[in-house]
Formats: C-alpha cells, sequence, structure tokens
C-alpha cells in the first residue's frame, strides 16, 4: 500500500498493483514498481505502514485513520483493539479446542471400536497417547472457564498443543 502525500496532507491511498489518478492524469497500475525514486517524489508518494493487531478471534479490530508521519516519511495506519465479550469468546474457544481434540482422536477410534466390537485390544501406547491427548484438552478448556480476560483465554488456547502420536506410521 501506498500513499500520495502533498504539503504534509495525505491525498490518497493507493493500493499496491493498482492505477491511480491524480491531476487529470491515470497512472498505470505497475508505475509505483516502475518509477524512479524521484518520480515517486515528485508525485509524493510514500510507503504505507501498519501498526501491530492483535487476533481478530478474541478482539474487535478497526483501523484507525492514516497519518503522516514527517520524521519517517510514510504513512502509518494503526489499529484500536477492544476485547470481545468474554464468555462468547470462551464458548468459542472452548467449541475450538474441543474440535482440535476431536479431530487429533478421530483417525485412532477405529481402534476403541474394534475393542468394543470383538475384544482386541487396543495397544497400551496409544491408550496413552489418546489419554494425553484428553488431559491436554481438559486443562485448556478448564484455564479457557477460569480466565477473567479474553488474554488468557487466548494463552490458554495456544498453550494446547497435542504431543504427536509416537505410534502413528509415518508418511515418507
Amino acid at each position: 500500500m501506498f500513499a500520495q502525500v502533498i504539503n504534509g496532507i495525505i491525498i490518497q491511498l493507493i493500493a499496491a498493483g493498482s492505477e491511480f489518478t491524480y491531476e487529470d492524469v491515470t497512472y498505470p497500475s505497475n508505475w509505483i514498481q516502475l518509477a524512479t525514486p524521484e518520480e515517486l517524489t515528485q508525485l509524493g508518494i510514500v510507503d504505507v505502514v501498519y501498526g501491530s493487531s492483535l487476533s481478530d478471534q478474541y478482539y474487535w479490530v478497526s483501523a484507525d485513520a492514516p497519518v503522516y508521519n514527517e520524521q519517517t516519511n510514510q504513512v502509518d495506519i494503526n489499529f484500536t483493539c477492544t476485547a470481545k465479550d468474554l464468555p462468547g469468546v470462551q464458548s468459542t474457544a472452548t467449541n475450538q479446542v474441543n474440535l482440535q481434540a476431536y479431530s487429533t482422536l478421530l483417525p485412532s477410534d477405529w481402534m476403541v471400536i474394534q475393542q468394543i466390537e470383538n475384544g482386541t485390544q487396543v495397544p497400551a501406547e496409544w491408550n496413552a497417547w489418546r489419554q494425553s491427548v484428553r488431559n491436554t484438552t481438559k486443562t485448556a478448556v478448564d484455564a479457557i472457564a477460569a480466565a477473567t480476560n479474553v488474554d488468557q483465554v487466548a494463552l490458554a488456547v495456544d498453550n494446547c498443543k497435542f504431543l504427536p502420536n509416537p505410534n502413528a506410521p509415518t508418511q515418507e
């Protein structure tokens, strides 16, 4: 993204690869890429730099108005992040963690069904791994429920990492 700044005033924002018009002249979509630094300066074309933002999974994120920064000769766009409703975030995060556990365990569920149907034992190491997935899920869900803000929910979800199954066949 680029901006055209004349006398410290932002005239227009220009998406990369877009044509733009200035003083009745239409510049083609590749003009900024091909222009010399002098040509860019002559038209007041500067970079747009975006500030950091928080996850829109946990926050309502809105872009602030662009601001020309004279010291860096760029246009800065920062973000305002407002925490979403905690109970809603907790519910969504709990569902996400449970779905992740379900998807992780599903490929080995056939062994458990086979054990129930015909008594074939699930190897102990598979049972141990499956239990570790359930334990990790419970720890995350408990942390999500105990969270008092969305940052704690995000941390609980980020920390919910299942160990890979060391017994699963590998693809080479």
